[in-house]
């Protein structure tokens, strides 16, 4: 059994799926920046002032695609991927406060 560490790591990995149009999301691995309560919390006000391509530079660090994560790549999957934004927050806030339920 896992033990509680008080102190999270400073990052973790979690799979989005990522809506494609006339077929099933796709998973691609994300490896997320965690943050703290009150960090989560300012997160969220600033994310009013933030692109998507900004707000997803803030929540994650690496992915795993053959396409480097940065700014470019990250504004080709929001332009081509319409709905990858809102699956990549969703997941993101889900795992960090985790309101996932296992079955």
């Amino acid at each position: 059994m896992a033990k509680l560490i008080l102190k999270a790591a400073p990052t973790f990995k979690a799979k989005v799926g990522i809506p494609v149009a006339g077929g099933e999301p796709v998973p691609v691995e994300f490896t997320f920046k965690h943050r703290t309560k009150s960090a989560l919390d300012e997160f969220i006000k600033s994310r009013a002032d933030q692109s998507d391509a900004e707000s997803l530079l803030a929540m994650a660090e690496a992915w795993d695609l053959d396409d480097e994560f940065n700014q470019e790549s990250i504004e080709l999957l929001l332009e081509n991927y319409i709905g990858s934004a809102l699956a990549v927050y969703r997941t993101y806030i889900d795992q960090l406060m985790q309101a996932k339920v296992k079955n």
